[in-house]
Parts: C-alpha cells; structure tokens; sequence
C-alpha cells in the first residue's frame, strides 16, 4: 500500500504520550535556559492553542503561566466559551482583552480596507498585547502554529507566526489533532472546524481550497519523504495540488527565516557570528 492509499492518520501516527512527554521538557528546558520562569500565549478557543495551554500546564506551576484571550467584534462567540471551558479545566490564569478597539481605531480612516489587512492587524495585535504581557510579567511568548501552517505559510509574520519559543512547530494539523485526542482536550474544539476566526464563518480549508487531510498527507511525502514530484504524481497526488503545495512552500521561506542581513563585515550576525540562543545565560 502506497503512502498516498493509506488513510492519513496512520500515515502520520505518532506516539501522542512519547510526544508530549518530548515537547514538555522541551518547553520547560528552553525557557528555563532562556532565563525565563513564566509563559504567556494566545488562547483562541482552537486545538492548536489549546494543546499549547495543556503542555504549559504539564510544564510549569499554574502560577507561572497566563492564558490570553483576545476576542474581535466579529470572532465566533463559541471561541471565547470554548477557550474558558478550557482555562476552568486546566484551572490556569487567564485574562480576556478585547483588541476591537485597537484595530478598529487603526482603520479608522480607511474603512473600505480588504480582509486580508484587517485579519493581518488583528493577528499583529494579538502579539502586541503578548508581547506586552511579556514585558509586564518578565514571560517568554510561546507559539501556537503547527508545522502544516509554517510550511504553507498560513498565517502573519510578526503576527500569529511570532513567538520565543514553539513547541508544536514539528506537529502537522493531523498530529496535533491526535496529541489533543490524548491530552483530553474539550470535545467541542476537537470536533470544529480549524479557522483564525479573522472574519465571520471564515475557516482555513475554506480559504485554502484543500483539507488539513489532503495536504498534511502530501506535505509529509514532499518534507519528511522527500519524494520527488515525479514520485508524488506516481502515487496519485493531482499534479496541479502538487504544484501549488510545493510554490507555497517555498514562496513563504521568508516568513519562518530570520531577517536578511547585508555582508559588509567580517562577522555577520546570522552568517558567521552564531551561537546558541541560550549563549552566556
């Protein structure tokens, strides 16, 4: 059986106690060895975020961790209540800031701006308010994207994409959703559908025109397999999906890179002046 013919979820199966137990150390190692002690992260009422809010609660005291909420006028009431049934199960801090106000002041004078815009401020703000509370409680920022998204570029730079520290970055949209299975996340985020909550009704598969399921299963071949297209198209993957999966791949390379810096001297950081984050800590 071709990898293209078995069903995704075997494809991709993964020990979920293994890799929880692996993305906790690594949570409480890398913050810790970053001179941290607290975590602060976005609350969405989504799975991704929430098996975030479950490993910092493996990893740290509740004292230690701050869940945030940051509602927009148009989010779905549903993500606020599934993100506080998720915060009362896990009994962690949390605080609700609704960022309308920010964004809506922003676009004050230009209120014909397209969604794309406006959904890139709204994440942009979300880690501004982070970012803030990082600051005010001497926290480390902790990402919520999944590996699905950082390879197709789903999502804002400085934005959603932002973050110190990820722990789910290595999990595809399916992996994660097997992990939440584990982990005991609430049924209701299980069972919706994945979106940003951008704008109303707004869902990923919608905008992206394919299911997790689809690409996580090319995605996977293409990454981890490094089949060739020739392969993939062999194994009966449509040779346009296979096209447009692979361009979004690499025409989003920029988002998960640090910035360019021109050479003008002997060390550059990023190209000869290197070392590990945690240098001199």
């Amino acid at each position: 059986m071709t990898p293209f013919e078995r069903p995704v979820e075997e494809l991709l199966s993964i020990s979920a106690p293994l890799a929880v137990e692996m993305m906790t150390r690594f949570l409480r190692d890398e913050v810790t060895k970053a001179g941290f002690f607290k975590v602060v992260f976005g609350l969405s009422g989504g799975i991704d975020s929430a098996v975030v809010a479950c490993l910092a609660a493996r990893a740290f005291p509740r004292e230690q961790i701050l869940a945030v909420l940051m509602p927009y006028k148009t989010s779905s009431p549903s993500s606020v209540r599934d993100a506080r049934t998720l915060v009362e199960q896990l009994e962690l801090p949390f605080e609700v800031v609704d960022i309308t106000p920010m964004v809506d002041a922003f676009f004050a004078e230009e209120p014909e701006a397209s969604t794309l815009r406006r959904g890139n401020r709204m994440a942009r703000e979300r880690m501004c308010v982070l970012y803030d509370r990082s600051a005010r409680d001497g926290a480390l920022v902790v990402g919520t994207s999944n590996k699905t998204e950082l390879l197709l570029g789903y999502g804002t730079q400085f934005g959603d994409l932002a973050s110190a520290v990820n722990p789910i970055g290595d999990l595809y949209k399916t992996q994660i959703r097997q992990v939440a299975r584990y982990l005991g996340v609430p049924r209701a985020i299980l069972d919706k559908p994945p979106s940003a909550d951008l704008w109303e009704d707004q869902t990923d598969e919608q905008e992206l025109g394919f299911t997790y399921e689809e690409v996580d299963r090319l995605l996977y071949c293409m990454v981890d397999l490094q089949y060739s297209r020739r392969d993939l198209v062999d194994m009966g993957f449509a040779p346009r999906f296979v096209d447009a999966v692979a361009r979004r791949v690499r025409v989003n390379q920029f988002k998960r890179r640090p910035p360019v810096i021109a050479k003008l001297s002997r060390r550059t950081i990023g190209v000869d002046f290197r070392y590990p984050r945690d240098w001199g800590m």
